[in-house]
Parts: C-alpha cells; sequence; structure tokens
C-alpha cells in the first residue's frame, strides 16, 4: 500500500515581490522563491504551496489580504482561467516597466556582452483588440469553471468553441467575448457555435479524433478585409456546405472564406490543401505604399499597426544608403525585405516555408520591386559558406528567428559572412542574448530598442544592432 503524500502548506500572509518569467509572479517564502500566477507586487495573499522542488516552488492565491496598490481591474470574463492576457491586472505603463527589464536582465545575464544604454520600451497605442488573427477550437470536452461545478447545474452540452486550458490539451474554455481582436471575431465565433448547436454537429473529440468542427480561424487587417478559414475533420459535404454558406449569408465582411479538411493528429495547416468558398484566397495588408498579401498559411506579425514601427526600428538599424546588399534571414512572407528593398541594392530573403516564400515574391511583383531574390528550405541548409560565395558577402544581415533563436549553424555563416551590420529582431530576449554571446567574438551591440507587440502579457520584442569590430 503507497504512502499517502502529504499536502503542501498553506502559508498566510504572503507579500508578492516581484515579477519574473512566463507571466508569473515571485513571493519568498523562508528564503525560497515561489511562482504564483494572476498576482502583482504589492498584493498580500494566503498562498497555497502546489509544487515543491529544491531550490524554488509554485503556488496559488487562496485569498488576498490586501490588493497593490499598483492593480487594474481584470477587464475580461475569462481572466485567470484562459491563460491569456495574464497581465491584465497590472497597470500598462507597469507591464512596460517590467519589459523592460526583462529585456535587460536576459541580455546581462546570459548575454554577457558590453552593452549601451538600452532605449525605453516603444509601448503600443492600441492595448485591447489589436491582434490580426485568432485561432479557436472546437472540442466536446467543455472546461467547467468551479463556479460551474459549485453550482449543482447539470451541462448536458459539453461541446465548446474557444482556447484550450493550460496543460489541458483535450479541455477547451467556451469563450463568450475575447478583447485581443475586432469585435467581428467574436461575432463570427458565436454564431458559428451556435449553428452548430442547432444544427447538431458533432464538435472534435481531441483525445479520441473524431467530430465535424475542429478549427476556426479568423484573420482581419487593417485595410478593413476579414478572412475566415473553417477546419472540419469529418469529411461531410452536405453539413460543411450549410454552414459556409450560412457564414457567408451572415457576414458581408467576409472577404475570404475558406475551408480546410484536416484529418492529421495534429492542428497545424501548413501541409493541407485549403478550398475558396467565397471572396478571395488572400487578404493584404497595407504598410506605408506597400501592400502585403496574406494567405491562410502565411506569418505576419499579429499586431499590425505596432509591426510598422517594429520594421520601421529595423530599417532605421540598418542605416541603407542604397549601395547594399542585405540578407533578410527568416524572412516569412517578405515583409522586412520588401519594407527595406527600396533602401538597398539588393536584399535575398530566406525562410523555412515554401509558401510563405511564393507569397513573398508575390509581394514584391505586386509592389514592382524588382531587387529581391528569396530561397525556400532550412536556414542550416540554405545559408551557407558556397551560398554566401555565390551571391556575395553582404553588407547588412537582418534576422528575425523564431522563439528558439538561431541555430549554431547559421550563426558560424554569419561570422563568416562578416557583414557591417547586423540587426537582430527577436520575439525571446533570452534565445537572442544567447545568440549575441555567439556573435561577440567578432560584433559589438550598439543599439537595444525592445518593443511592446503583445499588452497584457509577458511577451516582449527587441531589437539589436551589432556593428563589426
Amino acid at each position: 500500500m503507497s504512502r499517502k503524500k502529504k499536502p503542501f502548506p498553506l502559508i498566510e500572509n504572503v507579500e508578492i515581490v516581484d515579477i519574473a518569467a512566463e507571466g508569473k509572479a515571485i513571493a519568498k517564502v523562508d528564503n525560497m522563491v515561489v511562482f504564483v500566477p494572476y498576482v502583482v507586487p504589492g498584493d498580500v495573499i494566503d498562498l497555497q504551496i502546489t509544487r515543491k522542488k529544491n531550490k524554488y516552488a509554485e503556488g496559488k492565491p487562496v485569498r488576498f489580504e490586501k490588493y497593490s496598490d499598483n492593480r487594474s481591474n481584470a477587464f475580461c470574463e475569462h481572466f485567470g482561467i484562459c491563460g491569456g492576457c495574464k497581465w491584465q491586472i497590472l497597470p500598462y505603463q507597469e507591464q512596460l516597466k517590467y519589459k523592460q527589464k526583462q529585456v535587460e536582465d536576459n541580455l546581462t545575464r546570459i548575454g554577457k556582452t558590453d552593452l549601451p544604454e538600452i532605449q525605453p520600451i516603444l509601448g503600443s497605442e492600441k492595448t485591447e483588440f489589436y491582434r490580426n488573427k485568432l485561432e479557436f477550437t472546437f472540442s466536446n470536452k467543455k472546461w467547467l469553471t468551479l463556479e460551474q461545478i459549485n453550482s449543482g447545474e447539470s451541462f448536458d452540452n459539453m461541446n465548446a468553441l474557444g482556447f484550450h486550458i493550460p496543460g489541458m490539451f483535450d479541455k477547451v474554455l467556451d469563450i463568450n467575448k475575447c478583447w485581443l481582436q475586432d469585435d467581428i471575431s467574436n461575432r463570427i465565433r458565436n454564431f458559428v457555435r451556435e449553428y452548430c448547436y442547432e444544427k447538431g454537429y458533432t464538435f472534435f473529440d481531441l483525445r479520441n479524433r473524431g467530430g465535424l468542427m475542429r478549427n476556426l480561424i479568423v484573420r482581419t487587417s487593417t485595410t478593413g478585409e476579414v478572412m475566415v478559414i473553417v477546419v472540419f475533420y469529418d469529411n461531410e459535404r452536405s453539413e460543411r456546405e450549410d454552414l459556409l454558406t450560412a457564414i457567408a449569408d451572415k457576414f458581408e465582411e467576409i472577404t475570404s472564406l475558406l475551408y480546410i479538411v484536416n484529418q492529421k493528429a495534429n492542428d497545424t495547416i501548413t501541409d493541407q490543401a485549403v478550398a475558396t468558398w467565397k471572396g478571395n484566397d488572400c487578404i493584404f495588408e497595407q504598410m506605408e505604399n506597400l501592400k502585403f498579401k496574406i494567405g491562410p498559411k502565411s506569418f505576419y506579425q499579429t499586431n499590425s499597426e505596432q509591426a510598422y514601427n517594429l520594421y520601421k526600428i529595423a530599417r532605421d538599424f540598418a542605416q541603407l544608403t542604397g549601395s547594399e546588399l542585405v540578407y533578410d534571414l527568416y524572412t516569412g512572407t517578405g515583409t522586412i525585405a520588401n519594407f527595406v528593398a527600396k533602401d538597398a541594392k539588393k536584399v535575398i530573403g530566406i525562410e523555412y516555408v515554401e509558401d510563405a516564400i511564393e507569397d513573398a515574391k508575390f509581394n514584391s511583383k505586386n509592389n514592382k520591386i524588382e531587387n529581391t531574390l528569396f530561397y525556400a528550405g532550412d536556414m542550416k541548409d540554405i545559408l551557407t559558406q558556397d551560398f554566401i560565395n555565390e551571391h556575395g558577402r553582404p553588407n547588412v544581415i537582418i534576422t528575425d528567428p523564431p522563439r528558439a533563436g538561431m541555430h549554431d549553424d547559421v550563426i558560424e555563416s554569419i561570422l563568416f559572412a562578416e557583414p557591417d551590420r547586423i540587426v537582430y529582431v527577436s520575439c525571446n530576449p533570452a534565445t537572442q542574448a544567447r545568440d549575441l554571446n555567439l556573435l561577440d567574438s567578432k560584433y559589438r551591440v550598439e543599439k537595444v530598442q525592445p518593443v511592446d507587440m503583445f499588452p497584457h502579457t509577458h511577451h516582449v520584442e527587441n531589437v539589436v544592432l551589432l556593428i563589426k569590430k
């Protein structure tokens, strides 16, 4: 018979003292750091320890003895459950302060290289409804809140359309109103859910894989266009066509209504065939005098207006005069490459996703840009010494890698290429700092500019200019 595990203690009157990574806050109990979600510095709480390790613990607030003076009221009814927007209880200026500190700490602690004075973070003008893309999941296993469970109410309908609960891959929180995207997104999602309820459509079983309705993706743009992608699992033509017709009839604002039948084990659509039901197969985003094609599989910065500010900083850091050869690494749909092309002699963009490269080529052609070249493939396989010898040593490299940062082979190729300047755009200052340390043998950091793309979250973008020593 196994020994019963001793319950973790409840500790009273604990003050929250700082902000940590991943949006959690810090308390200190008996010289041990405890990570706590959904609290802010200055809160005094009764703290339930939920997990204990040798050097740290995790906990949750059970009761608030005192609320911090530096606290905002949560504006979303789903706060604390869906896992998003964890910092909405922190005033925006405080959010910016901690994001600035996160950049400084990472570059100093991990980068271990000489730094200039870091510029004040550039905040987002919009702090609500700023995203241009959201993806929702259909599930037949709705997440019930404690209030719902304790209500004694019987829940016969366990279908949900919303966001995954953190740490629960097969549980989805039914979303009524999300404050991240234009309200057209809420209206479309709620209509689709109610239509499916009324018609008895089956929602996806994430554990056993079955059901008609799988995902709903909504994309919007600053040009006023709206793309809706409905992803089905079961290939039921009649039900599918009835739903798509109903969506098209209800929402004249939709300029691109697409659908996918995805019967794979995962939700990714990059390898799936996309069918157009109504309108165009893409939408467009405007930036200065350029128009960028956004397809269903395209990557585009999810805060369109702040992306413009981010790219202006990258262009300014590049210090182009019109005579430079520029390599744009992880170019995506060629947004940065095309954005800086008018100020360069030639821009070469490299990206893993082939569809994105086709969009990049289209964006150049559509904007009458003739000094760009694009290549699709794994960065470490494309950006080799042979590639550099063939195409020429770049004067400037702009790199905007995914959260994992750059592969060691890519860094070696950059060091071989020896550009005069490197503009490093990052969505993860920790991996950026690691890469800066690896580039330190030949480059010094000249400028650092944090940019907030995602208000109410702990995420922060950072742009660094490196100059050859």
